[in-house]
């Protein structure tokens, strides 16, 4: 992820415009800023049509002991009115009232607005319990843990990225699995439709494949796989991630269900070799005819990984069903934490 125009922009206003103020109004007060939350800036994938909501000066400030709320007013009482040519106080899709854009939090309360994990578990000695884990998102973890910090005067939110920095190694193997599993479950079904005469039924069945595909990548890569806009993106930039990009491609073009089907074993060849490389069991070929007929089938590898997990709490989940974002793609339930852990059992 590149350091872009928007996070440019945000480390400017910051070394520019609101340390000096800080430092004038409130001497010695420790923060931290950065540029975190929602936006294609904090991932580093901005450009001209992502500003056209939702866009202007925006910048993260992490406060603690009570401060957030004196810095918040001072905040909006003292900074100018615009700066560069950009707003200062905007409304925004969430939030129609017009004020200044440097969010201002604890830090653990940041986190967990955007995690669905309590502040205690993020900052304290509390660890995150596996509901937590399974419930959270990639794409919320990235809120916290993409975006740039510019200045950590506390160090509270150095310690949350850390600790938001992946899954737990059991927990990471059972989504590996889980992301297995569901390949394994349909992917004969782009032979089987494409051989009744159905292509456009294999089309759709391969595509959901290729999702899948680009998700187990971060996973094996121990990235964060951000929400479906900038999926395939993110996937690109990983290692290796232009021969996932252009197996992927090939699926999703192909003229005709053999040539789709092709493809896509030769994206899940890909990954397989790609966990043998990361230190995982893997199996070479991964994939197999199956049956008697010209489709492809999937080898064990969601048993293979399921054997190598040692927490008695993971073992206990049901194989290949996964964390929230594998068992839904539904936006109101990924972006509403009650939601996920209901989803996952919570």
């Amino acid at each position: 992820m590149s350091d872009g125009p928007g996070l440019a922009l945000s480390a400017a206003y910051h070394e520019q415009v609101v340390a000096p103020l800080l430092e004038r109004s409130m001497p010695g007060v420790p923060y931290a800023a950065a540029r975190l939350g929602s936006g294609s800036d904090v991932l580093g994938f901005d450009d001209a049509q992502s500003r056209d909501h939702d866009w202007g000066l925006r910048l993260t400030l992490l406060v603690e002991d009570g401060a957030a709320s004196e810095v918040d007013a001072l905040l909006e009482r003292e900074l100018p009115a615009s700066w560069r040519d950009r707003p200062v106080r905007f409304a925004t899709t969430w939030d129609p009232v017009v004020r200044q854009r440097a969010e201002v939090a604890a830090a653990a309360d940041f986190a967990a607005s955007r995690t669905g994990i309590l502040p205690q578990r993020l900052a304290g000695p509390e660890p995150a319990d596996l509901t937590d884990w399974l419930q959270l998102t990639g794409q919320a973890a990235l809120e916290v843990t993409a975006g740039p910090v510019f200045h950590d005067g506390t160090g509270v939110i150095t310690r949350i990225r850390e600790r938001l920095a992946g899954y737990p190694e059991d927990v990471r193997r059972y989504a590996i699995g889980a992301d297995w599993t569901r390949i394994g479950q349909e992917l004969p079904d782009v032979g089987r439709a494409g051989l009744r005469g159905d292509d456009d039924g294999s089309a759709v069945i391969a595509a959901r494949h290729v999702r899948t595909l680009l998700h187990l990548a971060h996973l094996l890569h121990r990235r964060w796989a951000p929400y479906g806009k900038w999926l395939a993106r993110s996937a690109a930039a990983l290692p290796g991630g232009g021969a996932l990009r252009s197996t992927a491609l090939e699926a999703l073009r192909a003229p005709d269900w053999r040539t789709r089907q092709q493809a896509l074993t030769a994206a899940i060849e890909l990954l397989a070799a790609v966990q043998g490389r990361v230190r995982l069991p893997t199996l070479d070929p991964a994939t197999e005819p199956f049956f008697d007929r010209p489709h492809i089938g999937l080898r064990g590898l969601p048993e293979l990984l399921a054997e190598t997990i040692t927490d008695p709490a993971v073992r206990a989940l049901r194989p290949g069903i996964g964390t929230a974002e594998q068992i839904s793609d539904h936006v109101s339930v990924l972006v509403d934490a009650e939601l996920r852990r209901r989803l996952v059992g919570g």
